[in-house]
């Protein structure tokens, strides 16, 4: 039986959650991002479909725990500009720095260098992280149905309303839904992966979109490597991808971006 990557994952969270509580109060933090008020509307640009027909959430992701380091010496500021003006729609930034190698800085140098709504992803599992995201400039978060009971999804999802930051609530399952659902979200992103085993199948998004309300815009998570990819998945309704392993991997992001765009 392989690693439960998971668990790993949310072990160290936890740790790192408690030693940030420890340098800053929640309090202190909570006080910094309510004056944090501009922010770019991550929610608008998933609203209507590209001048392409799609919107992309291009990633910086500078390593997984099943895949080890994707890109050594990955430049955010570079990468975000590129995506720009390849025609991505948002820019998300892995924050981890255990298992995805990313940090509070790459957010910030992202957010400096591009005019695009940027998107915080990580493993919140704390409403502190919901003021940290704010306080380092992000305009939306990840929040993972699987890793939240039912009341605190709710709860964090009623938070970043009150504090005007977009969340993205990540589902896998048929279960993962009907609790966003719930929970009152709007943006659905549907992960392909399965956390634990890291395994992906882009069809999860083809069978799970069905379920959604009509109120509730999907996007697509994990595993895209092409435009073919990406045209299997909008026949059944999906107009938005997020993409981040494959573009980083490629020797030119803009272009390849690009490609992605134009069918």
């Amino acid at each position: 039986m392989g690693k439960d990557f998971l668990n790993i994952i949310l072990k160290d969270k936890k740790e790192e959650i408690k030693y940030s509580r420890s340098r800053v109060p929640e309090n202190e933090l909570r006080e910094k991002a309510i004056l944090f008020q501009k922010r770019r509307s991550f929610f608008q640009s998933m609203k209507k479909p590209g001048p392409s027909g799609i919107n992309i959430i291009a990633e910086i992701k500078r390593a997984s725990p099943s895949k080890g380091v994707i890109r050594k010496n990955l430049d955010p500021a570079l990468y975000a500009l590129a995506y720009e003006n390849g025609g991505a729609a948002a820019i998300s930034v892995l924050t981890d720095k255990i298992h995805f190698k990313g940090s509070a800085d790459d957010l910030k140098k992202v957010k400096e260098v591009t005019s695009l709504p940027v998107l915080r992803k990580d493993f919140l599992m704390s409403s502190y992280q919901i003021y940290e995201s704010i306080v380092m400039g992000a305009d939306a978060v990840l929040l993972i149905v699987r890793i939240l009971s039912k009341n605190q999804l709710k709860d964090y999802v009623d938070l970043c309303n009150e504090l005007k930051i977009d969340a993205l609530v990540e589902v896998h399952s048929e279960d993962d839904i009907e609790t966003a659902t719930w929970a009152g979200a709007e943006l659905i992103g549907i992960n392909n992966r399965n956390l634990s085993s890291f395994d992906t199948d882009i069809n999860n998004a083809v069978r799970m979109v069905s379920l959604l309300k009509p109120n509730q815009i999907p996007v697509a998570a994990s595993g895209i490597q092409s435009r073919n990819d990406i045209n299997i998945i909008t026949k059944c309704g999906i107009s938005n991808f997020l993409i981040g392993e494959s573009l980083v991997r490629a020797k030119n992001p803009l272009d390849f971006l690009k490609s992605l765009l134009n069918d």
